[in-house]
């Protein structure tokens, strides 16, 4: 891969509509391949003009890398967490891999169990979960099903662009309206007003909830973290019409970027607010594993003047270190600098009116839905089903 000119010569180059910058190695691979510019001699013989330059234009722009989506079944749908850190112990990831790009994902390390790369390969190469909501349907039906909140999008979007038209996440959004179970969304995706014919008579009955992802409204800096996903804007205004139709909607600032983003944080929050945000929460950046890696790249290629003061001051919040595992830490850093974001969250939350805490969604309405094999013919009532 050609080098970046703006940066360091080991620093790849972007590729429009790319977050990451490289297909980065990950954990399991037994064997790593690394770059060496060519001397002197190899260059002349690979340019016979003498000067090692490429031809004008050449290392501007690289060759696109196109978006493969892979049908994939899947026997379990449903994920179990014990994390003390978020509010829910079940989710649904409708998509692994997300096309949206954004540089920083927490989730891009799951690739690596796949044999693939969590840089390029995690947002080139998007493994959909078509049967998810059959797969649900079953599991919500077993006898020892134990009902709680079902969060979407706890680990990749689940209106990422294929959604638009396998459309796997409405038909997950389904299940959960007809079983009555609470359910949670977070998406940095606009297209979740496509389904607010779901959302709305849910919301209603008080059993779900849409948060936001939004952590700046700067278009360009938007653009170059998460390229693509919707803008700031259209992410505004996907609020609007979700508050319009009796949807709670939040807005979840994440991540927040010392010396980056971490700057626009009110500017964020009052925003959400007057496009009718109820509640508001953060995350700090996380860079386990191999995201680490793949952020400090981006920051060399884009703000390379900046990439050492972002780092320092992350590792002021993590105990020295670029990530941190603990639970109580990780969501939200510790020392000075953690603590001056939080406060700095806090006061502008209560000033706006996002500080509420919101109350649990009940379980108490949910029914099991028929199981496939019990599902009544057409035009057979589910009474006639026990004769």
């Amino acid at each position: 891969m050609p080098p970046n000119t703006r940066g360091d010569e080991r620093t790849p180059q972007a590729r429009k509509g790319r977050g990451a910058l490289s297909n980065v190695e990950s954990r399991f691979d037994a064997w790593t391949r690394v770059r060496e510019p060519l001397d002197a001699e190899h260059q002349d013989l690979h340019h016979p003009e003498g000067t090692g330059a490429a031809p004008a234009g050449e290392d501007d722009v690289l060759p696109p890398a196109p978006t493969v989506v892979i049908p994939v079944p899947v026997r379990v749908i449903i994920s179990r967490n014990r994390s003390p850190d978020i509010p829910f112990d079940q989710s649904v990831n409708p998509y692994q891999g997300c096309e949206h790009g954004c540089v920083y994902c927490y989730a891009r390390p799951t690739h690596a169990y796949l044999g693939l790369s969590p840089g390029l390969d995690f947002e080139r190469r998007i493994f959909a979960k078509t049967d998810a909501a059959a797969r649900l349907r079953a599991e919500l039906s077993r006898p020892g099903y134990q009902p709680g909140l079902i969060a979407l999008g706890a680990n990749t979007d689940p209106y990422q662009p294929a959604e638009r038209k396998l459309r796997i996440t409405r038909d997950v959004v389904a299940v959960l309206a007809q079983a009555r179970l609470p359910f949670c969304i977070v998406t940095k995706s606009a297209l979740v007003t496509r389904d607010i014919d779901l959302l709305a008579p849910a919301a209603a009955q008080g059993r779900t909830r849409v948060f936001i992802s939004m952590s700046t409204l700067d278009a360009t800096l938007a653009r170059e973290l998460e390229p693509r996903s919707p803008s700031p804007e259209r992410r505004l205004q996907a609020m609007r019409q979700l508050a319009q139709a009796g949807v709670p909607v939040g807005v979840f600032c994440s991540p927040l970027i010392p010396a980056l983003n971490d700057r626009h944080l009110e500017q964020v929050l009052k925003a959400a607010r007057q496009a009718g945000a109820s509640s508001a929460s953060y995350v700090m950046l996380r860079l386990p594993l191999e995201v680490r890696d793949l952020f400090v790249q981006w920051l060399q290629a884009h703000v390379p003047e900046r990439a050492e003061h972002v780092m320092s001051l992350v590792r002021q919040m993590r105990d020295g270190r670029d990530n941190a595992w603990e639970f109580g830490q990780r969501m939200k850093g510790n020392g000075p600098y953690a603590d001056l974001l939080n406060q700095r969250f806090h006061l502008a939350a209560r000033r706006l009116g996002l500080a509420t805490r919101l109350p649990p969604m009940s379980t108490a309405g949910f029914r099991a839905p028929p199981r496939a094999a019990e599902a009544a013919p057409a035009g057979q009532s589910a009474q006639l089903r026990l004769f």
